[in-house]
């Protein structure tokens, strides 16, 4: 948020329609300001470089210059917004593309005011939106196309570490990981600050990305329970890679 006023938001979507509503709607909250709108994302960068958002809400399908790569390229900016894609299910193989460019997480185009205003907020505090029913099924499915082998650094993250990393990849936040390992919260904030800080990563969304991509977590198993997804329908559980231990130093 800048300073102690409202987070300044910038609409991007190619449909005039959604480019209204959503101005309306996060308008009408005290704390947010629609500072500008557009319709590609050549535009997007333009209106970002001048206006200097908090939040860019990013439609991904556009003329001109895409929802990625925008998003990549504000990334160059001296002072980079976070993004928040905009998307459908069906566009599941670009919402993938967008976080590994950049984006803080994502938001259905469907989802209810309540949803896509308290989106705006946990990206704006500076938070990753990762929805165990939906951004970690999505990372785990695209992620497993390609394995790559674990950096070296994860050897320098703790046994504690490790297993905070394995529930953030499963999409937890730092309230509910602290009930489950039974710590305080403050203490699970400075963990997750140490394996992002060590393994040399942005946010929550690049550290659940790496964990999927290195093979410490895989879709499949019921260790660690199912994950519920929008409307109540069980989704996918999640656990660590059987038979990988983290390593430690000292």
């Amino acid at each position: 948020m800048s300073g102690d006023g409202p987070l300044r938001l910038l609409v991007v979507d190619d449909q005039a329609v959604v480019r209204l509503g959503f101005t309306a709607l996060l308008d009408s909250q005290d704390d947010m300001s629609v500072v500008g709108v557009a319709g590609d994302g050549q535009e997007a960068l333009r209106l970002a470089r001048q206006l200097a958002p908090d939040v860019v809400l990013m439609d991904i399908r556009m003329p001109v210059l895409g929802g990625i790569d925008a998003t990549r390229l504000m990334r160059e900016l001296p002072s980079p917004p976070r993004v928040l894609v905009l998307t459908t299910f069906d566009l599941d193989d670009y919402v993938y593309d967008a976080l590994r460019a950049g984006a803080s997480g994502f938001l259905l185009k469907d989802a209810t005011p309540e949803e896509i205003l308290g989106a705006v907020r946990v990206i704006g505090a500076g938070d990753a939106l990762l929805a165990p029913a939906v951004t970690s099924r999505l990372i785990a499915e695209f992620a497993a196309r390609a394995r790559l082998a674990p950096p070296a650094e994860l050897d320098t993250l703790t046994p504690r570490e490790h297993e905070v990393l394995l529930l953030v990849a499963r999409g937890l936040a730092n309230g509910e990981i602290a009930r489950k390992l039974c710590l305080a919260e403050q203490t699970v904030k400075s963990h997750v600050s140490a394996i992002l800080f060590k393994l040399a990563l942005r946010d929550r969304v690049q550290a659940v990305i790496l964990a999927y991509e290195s093979g410490l977590v895989v879709p499949g198993s019921a260790a660690s329970g199912p994950a519920v997804t929008r409307g109540g329908e069980a989704g996918p559980a999640w656990s660590s890679t059987p038979g990988r231990q983290p390593h430690t130093r000292g």
